[in-house]
């Protein structure tokens, strides 16, 4: 079974990938991290150049993620695990070469939560500069995220509130699963 968590930068994906992880079925799980899957080089990927000069990735546009690399990855995780979730901004946009049963999962929080706690992660504990991480947000991110991540929504199966617990929302999850009959643990 995949599992995919696709929402905004701060929804609380990964916190919520971590709670499904601990709280799945009795069967081997495996996690992958969307952030693990961005071009590392500048000959790949889109980069601008931030509020401070600095090229950087434009990890808000799809094209800026290795999905090839994300997709075999996938797939070769679903060869030995029974689930697999994988989190990230372009979660959703795994293809697969088998059919596996699969559950999109949109995780939703609004903005200014999603903001707090990008600040408080990216700057209060990375030490990133709050002004830049502040006008590139107002300058483009904010608009990435309605272009390319507030769509996914409509494409998902489920939405969840990224400011429940993430122990709540992993057993409405599951639940969800185990009620459509989504998963065979046999």
């Amino acid at each position: 079974m995949l599992l995919t968590l696709t929402g905004g930068a701060g929804a609380g994906k990964t916190t919520l990938a971590a709670a499904l992880a601990v709280t799945a079925p009795r069967v081997p799980v495996r996690v992958l991290h969307g952030d693990d899957y961005y071009f590392t080089g500048q000959g790949q990927g889109v980069w601008a150049r931030d509020g401070a000069g600095i090229p950087r990735l434009d990890v808000g546009d799809p094209r800026s993620m290795d999905i090839e690399r994300l997709n075999h990855d996938t797939d070769h995780a679903l060869e030995r695990a029974a689930i697999v979730i994988v989190d990230g901004l372009f979660a959703r946009h795994v293809c697969l070469r088998e059919p596996h049963v699969r559950l999109d999962v949109f995780v939703d929080l609004p903005a200014d939560l999603r903001l707090v706690r990008k600040i408080q992660r990216k700057c209060l504990r990375d030490g990133f500069p709050l002004e830049v991480l502040l006008q590139n947000y107002l300058n483009h991110r904010r608009d990435a995220h309605e272009r390319h991540i507030e769509p996914a929504r409509h494409h998902c199966d489920i939405a969840v509130d990224g400011a429940q617990a993430p122990a709540t929302l992993a057993d409405q999850i599951w639940s969800m699963i185990a009620g459509n009959k989504l998963f065979d643990n046999s």
